[in-house]
Order: structure tokens, then C-alpha cells, then sequence
């Protein structure tokens, strides 16, 4: 390590010129859409991770294989490749054409380059990738929670939406949430495979600046300063987020504590309409 340090400060890098860098115009829209495309891609991951796993847990054997299906299809397809296929899907399909029955003419009539732009690419191929790990965690946290929940749920006459949206989901979250904030961080470290195609991210950002003036070991430099504060800022959210769902679930376990006749310690005697405490 010593050894790498005293090479790369010895090294013909004009270190002096990157924090200038840092503030380039291309560098801050490739921040821009480094986060923007993390973002978008991960609710849509979780939208669709969240809608497998469920289909998954299902008793309808057609909607767990379809589930099952899913996950095995888009964990096996490198996120790389599935980019570029879709980026090209116009040597394919050149126009998208929707058809009314009975119409005169075509109800749409697109071409495939005008819908499937690197942007868009970028966003299907990530929310798709990533929605396949997102599904096998979200089924993970669901039956990590004790199945005696679920039957007093079912015994004072929940729904199955909110015998899932009161009782499982809070309690599984405390176990779905460190791997997906890990899962989000990794997606916007993977987020610069969108370079290849023409997206501006941070990597593509500061490609183009190096073109220019030829410092690409300056530029990459400054991208990765940029990608140390981004998940240094994740980090720290997800931690919040978990020290929040422990404690939440803490409480939980003390209300079972309390159900059972213990005694309820001093840190739960508070005022609240909540009929459990």
C-alpha cells in the first residue's frame, strides 16, 4: 500500500487540478444523472421486486412460476448485456406498432429509437436487473416474520392487504432494509455501465471532459471523489434508517413482552391511543 501511494504520488498527475474539476459543468450533469437514473431505477426495482415476491409467496402455482421465471431470467442476464439489447432493439424491431381491431389505421406508430433512447435503456435495463435481487429480498423479510403473526392477524379479521401492510411488512423490514440500501449503493456504482451507450453519468461526465484536455486520470480522479460522497451520504441514511426500524421493532417485541404479563419497563409508559400498549 505504502508502495502504491509513493508510485501515485509520484507519479505525472496534476492532483493540484482536481478539486476544480470537481465543480466542472459535464461533471455536475453527470452527477446529476448518475442519481437521477439510481433513483428512478431502484423505486421502479422496488415496485417490481416487491410485486414478484409476492407472486412468489403466492398458492397459485402459474403466478410462483411466473415469479420464479423472472428472478432466474434477469439474474442471469448480465445488467451489461441486457443494456446493449435493449439499446438495440431497433435492428430488431425498427417501429413499435399498437393495432385497434376495427380502426382505419394504426392506433400507435412509433419508431423503437424514439422510445428506447440511452436514457431509457439505461432505466429499463437497471429496474430490471435490480428487480430481480429486490424480490428474492422483499421474500426473504416476509417469511422471516413469525407465522403466529399472520394467524392472530387472521384472527381478528385483517384483510390479506392489511395483514400485510400492518403486520408483516413492518416487521420484515428490519431484514429487507440493510441488504437493499447495500443493493441501492451497488446500483449507483453500476449506473456507469449506462456510459457505453451515451448516457452522461459521472463515468461518461468526465470522458467527456478528458477528451478536451486529455487529463483522464484527473477526471476519473474527481468522478471518484464524487462516487466516495454520494455513498458516504447513503451510508449514512441507511444507517439512520435501520437505527429507526430497530428501535421500531424493539418496541414491537416489548408489546409482545407486555401481551404475555410482563411487567411494561419505564421507556414504554407513554401516552398513546394505541390499544397494544
Amino acid at each position: 500500500m505504502v508502495t502504491f501511494l509513493w508510485a501515485a504520488a509520484g507519479g505525472r498527475i496534476d492532483y493540484a487540478s482536481v478539486p476544480g474539476f470537481l465543480f466542472a459543468p459535464r461533471l455536475l450533469e453527470g452527477l446529476a444523472g448518475t442519481v437521477v437514473l439510481s433513483v428512478a431505477s431502484m423505486v421502479a426495482a422496488v415496485v417490481l421486486g416487491t410485486a414478484i415476491a409476492l407472486l412468489n409467496l403466492s398458492e397459485n402455482p402459474v403466478a410462483r412460476w411466473f415469479a420464479i421465471a423472472w428472478i432466474w431470467l434477469f439474474r442471469a442476464i448480465p445488467a451489461l448485456v441486457l443494456l446493449l439489447l435493449l439499446y438495440n432493439a431497433a435492428l430488431v424491431f425498427p417501429r413499435l406498432t399498437l393495432q385497434v381491431p376495427f380502426a382505419a389505421g394504426p392506433f400507435l406508430d412509433i419508431s423503437t429509437n424514439d422510445i428506447l433512447t440511452a436514457a431509457t435503456a439505461a432505466f429499463v435495463a437497471l429496474a430490471l436487473n435490480e428487480s430481480a435481487y429486490i424480490a428474492e429480498i422483499v421474500r426473504a423479510g416476509i417469511t422471516s416474520v413469525d407465522i403466529g403473526q399472520t394467524e392472530a392477524s387472521k384472527s381478528i379479521g385483517h384483510t390479506p392487504f392489511q395483514r400485510m401492510s400492518r403486520v408483516i411488512i413492518p416487521q420484515a423490514m428490519r431484514v429487507i432494509v440493510p441488504p437493499m440500501g447495500n443493493n441501492f449503493i451497488g446500483l449507483v456504482k453500476g449506473s456507469s455501465i449506462a456510459s457505453v451507450i451515451g448516457f452522461v453519468d459521472l463515468l461518461r461526465g468526465s470522458q467527456i471532459v478528458a477528451s478536451y484536455n486529455l487529463l483522464v486520470i484527473e477526471l476519473l480522479l474527481a468522478a471518484t471523489i464524487w462516487y466516495l460522497i454520494v455513498v458516504a451520504v447513503l451510508t449514512f441514511l441507511q444507517a439512520l434508517l435501520e437505527r429507526r426500524i430497530h428501535g421500531g421493532s424493539t418496541r414491537i417485541n416489548m408489546r409482545k413482552r407486555i401481551g404475555r404479563g410482563l411487567s411494561t419497563p419505564p421507556f414504554m409508559r407513554e401516552k398513546t391511543d394505541d390499544p397494544l400498549t
